[in-house]
């Protein structure tokens, strides 16, 4: 058995530093900047699961990354309606249709959502204890927002899995702890 001097040690780690870079540098999603919000005109902003609205001035960091999708990617789950009239706003983008909240369909971070190469897949989710699948429908822009269509809400955060009524109630989630909820999920 060979015992490496500490000088070996030293140079076989920096080896595999220089070696790993590339992949950790590749798994990392910084921002890409961000939009100054604007006031939504009067009754524009629909507030619907609690939705929120821009505000005046405040600063929204964008994002074009999510974070790796692995077996079991963490993200956080949030509410929305894709229905017409819903505070989604207007058709989901990877069909141009709107979708019942009876129906489990979700909206992916820009990053995950990979320029709609995952619309019509299912993927997985598991929270509370519990697993769905669900059909993705739609981009959560995490690099536009407070405008008309983007329904005058915020740019997503880079990590969500944006979720109808029926993914909360499939994981078994209480209708007054619907909002956000910490989950995984995985593609199907």
């Amino acid at each position: 058995m060979k015992i490496f001097s500490m000088s070996e040690f030293l140079v076989t780690l920096l080896v595999l530093v220089v070696i790993c870079s590339p992949h950790i540098k590749a798994q990392t999603c910084e921002s890409n900047g961000g939009i100054t919000g604007t006031e939504p005109p009067s009754g524009q902003c629909n507030t619907e699961n609690d939705s929120q609205c821009c505000v005046q001035g405040t600063f929204y960091t964008t994002f074009e990354c999510s974070p790796p999708v692995t077996s079991s990617t963490q993200a956080t789950l949030t509410l929305n309606s894709f229905q017409k009239g819903g505070d989604g706003g207007s058709e989901s983008s990877c069909d141009n249709s709107f979708h019942s909240d009876d129906t489990p369909v979700v909206a992916l971070s820009t990053g995950w959502y990979a320029g709609g190469s995952r619309c019509g897949n299912l993927i997985t989710i598991s929270g509370n204890g519990q697993s769905v699948q669900a059909t993705v429908v739609d981009e959560c822009d995490s690099t536009m927002g407070c405008d008309e269509e983007h329904a005058y809400q915020p740019p997503c955060r880079n990590n969500i899995v944006d979720a109808s009524k029926a993914v909360w109630e499939a994981l078994g989630v209480s209708e007054d702890n619907w909002g956000e909820l910490d989950i995984t999920w995985s593609d199907a």
